[in-house]
C-alpha cells in the first residue's frame, strides 16, 4: 500500500502457535471460549512472522528479518509452541526485491523471530543475505545484548555486532521514518513511525501480540519483559491507532496486519485495513 511517495509491504517469513492462556495469563477458559475467531482448529493463537519493506524511490528500508530458515518444535511448556520461518527472501522476490536492496535493516527488538535472516548465513553462503545493510537497534536496546548473550543468544549477537548502528528515540532513519522507543516488551523496544501524503503508519512490532488487546491493553503478554510498563503504553498506543490518518501495522497479527482500530457496539476492535 502507499502512503504519499512511500510504500510499505508486509513480507512474510513464517508463523508461529501460541497457547493463549499462557501468553495472557489474565484471560480466562471463557474469554476464549467467547471468541473462537482468534484461534484455529487445535485450539492455538496463529501468529504470524516477518517484516514491513519501506520503499521510497530507489531506496529500502526493512523493519524486522523474521526467523530465518529455521524451525523449532514447541516448547515442553510456556506459551510457545511450533514456529518456523524461512520465507522473507521469497517474499521479498515476490515484491521485486533482492535482499542486496536494503540499505538498513531496522529491529523493533532483539528476538529471536524478529532478527533471524540478519544473522543466519544466506541460503548457499556464509554471509547474511543483507550484504549492504546497516542493522538498526534502540540504544538501550543494545545496551542488554551482553543480557541477550548470556541467555543463551551468543552466536545471534555475534552475527549481528559488526553491523549494528544504534538508533536515538525520535531518531530518523529512512526518509519519513523515525524510531520512538517504547520500553515494556523488552528495555528499548522501538516502533517505527512512517509518515508521508498526510497519513501516519505505525509499525509497533510486539507491543501488541493480537488483536484481542485492542479492548484488553491490561493484557500483557508473557514475553513482556515489564508487564505493567508495557500495559501503559498499549493503552497510549490504541488511542493513537483510533486517531484519523492513522493506521497500524501488526507483525504478529496473521493475515490482518494492517489496520485501524475502531468503535463497535462493544468498545474497541481491530478493522482490517480493506474492512
Amino acid at each position: 500500500m502507499r502512503l504519499g511517495d512511500t510504500r510499505v509491504s508486509y513480507v512474510p517469513d513464517g508463523a508461529v502457535r501460541l497457547r493463549p492462556r499462557d501468553l495472557f495469563p489474565d484471560t480466562t477458559d471463557e474469554v476464549w471460549a467467547d471468541r473462537p475467531e482468534f484461534l484455529d482448529e487445535s485450539g492455538s493463537l496463529v501468529a504470524s512472522i516477518g517484516g514491513l519493506l519501506v520503499e521510497n524511490g530507489d531506496r529500502a528500508l526493512l523493519i524486522d528479518a523474521g526467523f530465518g530458515p529455521q524451525s523449532w518444535p514447541p516448547a515442553p511448556d510456556g506459551p510457545r509452541g511450533a514456529i518456523h520461518g524461512g520465507a522473507l527472501l521469497n517474499s521479498l522476490a515476490g515484491l521485486g526485491r533482492r535482499p542486496e536492496d536494503i540499505g538498513a535493516v531496522a529491529f523493533t527488538h532483539l528476538h529471536p523471530d524478529h532478527i533471524g535472516w540478519a544473522w543466519h548465513p544466506a541460503p548457499g553462503g556464509a554471509r547474511s543475505a543483507f550484504a549492504h545493510a546497516d542493522y538498526l537497534v534502540s540504544e538501550p536496546e543494545w545496551a542488554q545484548c551482553d543480557l541477550l548473550a548470556a541467555d543463551g543468544m551468543a552466536e545471534e549477537v555475534t552475527g549481528l555486532a559488526a553491523r549494528v548502528r544504534t538508533v536515538a528515540d525520535g531518531q530518523e532513519i529512512f526518509p519519513g521514518v523515525r524510531m520512538r522507543i517504547t520500553a515494556g516488551h523488552t528495555a528499548g523496544h522501538a516502533e517505527y513511525m512512517i509518515t508521508s501524503g498526510g497519513q501516519r503508519l505505525i509499525a509497533f512490532g510486539d507491543a501488541l501480540h493480537s488483536p484481542i488487546q485492542i479492548d484488553h491493553p491490561e493484557w500483557s503478554s508473557a514475553f513482556d519483559h515489564d508487564p505493567a510498563r508495557a500495559a501503559g503504553h498499549r493503552r497510549r498506543l490504541v488511542s493513537e491507532l483510533e486517531e484519523p490518518g492513522t493506521i497500524g501495522f501488526g507483525i504478529h497479527f496473521a493475515d490482518v496486519v494492517f489496520g485501524h482500530v475502531r468503535r463497535d457496539g462493544t468498545g474497541l476492535a481491530w478493522r482490517p485495513l480493506d474492512a
